[in-house]
């Protein structure tokens, strides 16, 4: 029902009633967030919208950002084990873009850069800053392809589908492993390679029920929630032992 009052809404705002001065994008998602519960295995939102006018549509999806270590794995004396690293500062923890046409035919790519879309074009500030230092590239490049295996990042772009001239719709794709927090949904029109219009909403995905207590509590009694956990593991070592061993 919220779906299609949204398209309603958005139909009627840009062709069936007086249209706002201005007013040349219109946006909205079939869920206000996403709900992470016991047994969460990922979740598909459907973000759609209208143009007043011709171009195409760009969207990028950001999570909250963090800080991240990038360690370089070296053999010393045939055992593999970490070495050098660089922190990197302000790393969304979930990016993904959908356009309506390949992004090289939509945007140059310093525009692409100005707008931080595609993940070859984040930035992404390495401890000491952005001064050129192509040790600091390798770890970025290493930073991106690790948040692509844990499907973090998307390796291709998604596409938006025009329905008519004027609708649009895709799907944002969340995997089960997607940290809690703000998300950012940035929303471009683009016509003849030039951004007319931006829109920004903002997604919120939490943790609820059972799944929400306890990670409440493991935030705000660290300690006690580590003692917790060691605890456990041991009670489920002795009885795991005193199982096979009467069997």
């Amino acid at each position: 029902m919220r779906r299609l009052a949204g398209i309603v809404a958005i139909t009627a705002s840009l062709g069936w009633a007086p249209m706002v001065a201005g007013q040349e994008l219109a946006v909205d998602l079939s869920e206000e967030g996403v709900a992470i519960t016991t047994g969460f295995s990922g979740a598909n939102l459907l973000l759609f919208g209208a143009t007043q006018g011709e171009g195409d549509v760009v969207v990028v999806v950001r999570g909250p950002t963090q800080s991240q270590l990038v360690r370089r794995k070296e053999n010393v004396a045939g055992v593999w084990v970490n070495r050098k690293g660089v922190t990197f500062y302000n790393v969304p923890a979930f990016y993904t873009v959908a356009a309506s046409r390949p992004l090289d035919t939509i945007l140059t790519d310093l525009q692409r850069l100005d707008y931080q879309i595609g993940a070859d074009k984040l930035t992404l500030v390495p401890e000491g800053g952005l001064a050129p230092d192509p040790q600091a590239n390798t770890f970025r490049d290493a930073l991106v392809r690790i948040k692509m295996r844990e499907k973090l990042y998307s390796e291709t772009v998604e596409s938006v589908k025009f329905v008519g001239e004027r609708l649009f719709r895709t799907q944002i794709r969340f995997p089960a492993n997607v940290p809690v927090g703000s998300y950012a949904v940035h929303v471009f029109l683009v016509d003849d390679g030039t951004v007319t219009k931006a829109q920004t909403t903002v997604l919120e995905v939490r943790k609820v029920g059972f799944e929400a207590r306890v990670y409440d509590f493991a935030h705000r009694y660290s300690a006690v929630y580590g003692i917790l956990a060691i605890v456990l593991a041991v009670v489920a070592g002795w009885l795991g032992s005193v199982f096979f061993r009467r069997g």
